[in-house]
């Protein structure tokens, strides 16, 4: 017997379950259909929370490394204990997607463990059912890119494999120098594993301002880790006791580790659902098109989040999430700005949004640069921080901020300010003339503004 849903999300990542549960609120009967086991998806299950358990216990074992070597404060050297470490990642991740059930439930979302494809245009299968729906939403994430021609073997980890935790290998490549490549390089290095990481591009982090990207490079080098920029892997070969990389460009050689990371992107999954059936467009590459109501070519249907084309960020599929069901439940909504904000959470963080210094200069806007060296932080330097920068990019006319840039500890944190005063249009001498609390790393930002103004007293 045929089923009928009003209002069906296929995906409960951050952007599904986001918009299920927003059209719940506003009235609507709403079904949540995800194969896992529990919701929340990707970010929850194996990507941003596990990975930012492990890079806090990154930075622990780093911290008491650097205590004892430079303030005086002594302790054993730090044992790493997997299973330990691996148990208490899971049970954070248990708890929230835990929560998310129990979130579910309150608002009455029905939630259904299943695989779903279009077979029409407002109709549905999931797994041997029938459905038909008034209005759906596709929010099915995206999965780790595979390189081709790559050999079949346990030693080669996408990022998912990677947060496992199944071990920490001596020697361990790390292919891609992307956010997720960093991260993963700021982890197994704390754990004790040499790393190197393979990056194609001239740069690692390629869309960051390279300014900041040089802090971030000196800071990983320092940490043990290798760092081959402008390199390609032109062959992989799985031995016995290895995996053989053979590297063509800057670093011309082979490479050889217990474990290999592959982390070069993420694709679409959109294609797992057959949009084409129900006449929703889709590209080659996976993309769905959708305008700024998160609306697709076909009326009754929405697409969110990482099927919907880069930056393929959690925050923006939640956003995306609640416009669709707002929209979807005949509100005036929309997503109506590109300032979707970055963060690697690396040792130093590295975090930016709006327009960096070359992009605006490749797409012709007159624009000026500001900075302040974190060196200079009296916040920074109490803290034990290092080397650090917050860059500003503004327009030299009007003054307001068209990008920013922050590297160094919990740079992630200072960068909803800067994210803030570009939607609103804010100038620098909105910025200079908000008291900021002293000391803090928040004042760098001011200090930034200050200096564009020729009104710092702190340099």
């Amino acid at each position: 017997m045929t089923k009928h849903a009003d209002f069906i999300v296929i995906g409960a990542g951050p952007g599904g379950y986001a918009c299920a549960f927003r059209a719940a609120d506003l009235g609507r009967k709403v079904v949540l259909v995800d194969p896992r086991a529990t919701l929340g998806g990707v970010c929850l299950n194996e990507g941003c929370i596990p990975s930012k358990t492990l890079l806090h216990a990154a930075q622990v074992i780093r911290e008491a490394r650097e205590l004892s070597k430079d303030w005086g404060i002594s302790f054993e050297v730090p044992k790493i204990n997997l299973d330990i470490l691996r148990s208490r990642k899971d049970k954070i991740v248990g708890s929230l997607t835990g929560g998310l059930t129990g979130l579910a439930a309150r608002r009455k979302v029905e939630t259904i463990r299943g695989t779903a494809t279009f077979t029409g245009a407002n109709s549905l299968d999931i797994d041997g059912e029938d459905w038909t729906f008034d209005q759906a939403v596709i929010a099915v994430g995206s999965s780790p890119v595979q390189l081709p021609g790559w050999p079949d073997d346990r030693r080669i980890w996408d990022s998912t494999a990677a947060l496992e935790l199944r071990e920490v290998p001596k020697e361990l490549a790390i292919v891609g120098g992307g956010i997720i490549g960093l991260e993963m390089a700021t982890v197994y290095s704390a754990l004790g594993a040499h790393v190197t990481v393979i990056e194609l591009a001239n740069q690692i982090a390629p869309d960051a301002d390279a300014d900041a990207v040089r802090i971030l490079h000196a800071a990983l080098e320092a940490q043990g880790v290798t760092v081959h920029t402008s390199t390609k892997v032109s062959a992989v070969k799985a031995t016995t006791k290895a995996v053989v990389l053979t590297c063509e460009g800057n670093f011309d050689g082979t490479l050889t580790a217990a474990a290999v990371i592959q982390s070069v992107g993420r694709k679409s999954n959109g294609p797992t659902v057959a949009p084409e059936r129900a006449g929703v467009e889709i590209d080659a590459r996976g993309i769905i098109a959708v305008d700024k109501t998160c609306r697709t070519n076909i009326d009754s249907i929405f697409a969110i989040g990482d099927v919907t084309g880069n930056p393929m960020l959690a925050h923006r599929a939640t956003h995306q999430g609640h416009v669709a069901a707002e929209v979807a439940c005949g509100h005036t909504a929309a997503l109506d700005t590109t300032l979707i904000p970055s963060v690697a959470y690396t040792s130093p963080e590295l975090a930016w949004v709006g327009q960096t210094s070359a992009q605006a200069k490749a797409a012709g806007r007159v624009h000026k640069v500001t900075s302040f060296p974190w060196a200079a932080s009296g916040r920074n330097l109490a803290s034990g921080g290092g080397d650090g920068l917050t860059k500003l990019v503004y327009c030299p006319e009007s003054h307001r901020l068209l990008g920013a840039t922050l590297i160094g500890p919990n740079a992630g944190e200072l960068l909803a300010e800067c994210t803030l005063a570009i939607e609103m249009g804010a100038t620098l001498e909105d910025i200079a003339l908000s008291v900021h609390a002293h000391p803090t790393m928040s004042e760098t930002v001011a200090f930034a503004a200050e200096r564009a103004l020729g009104m710092l007293t702190d340099l």
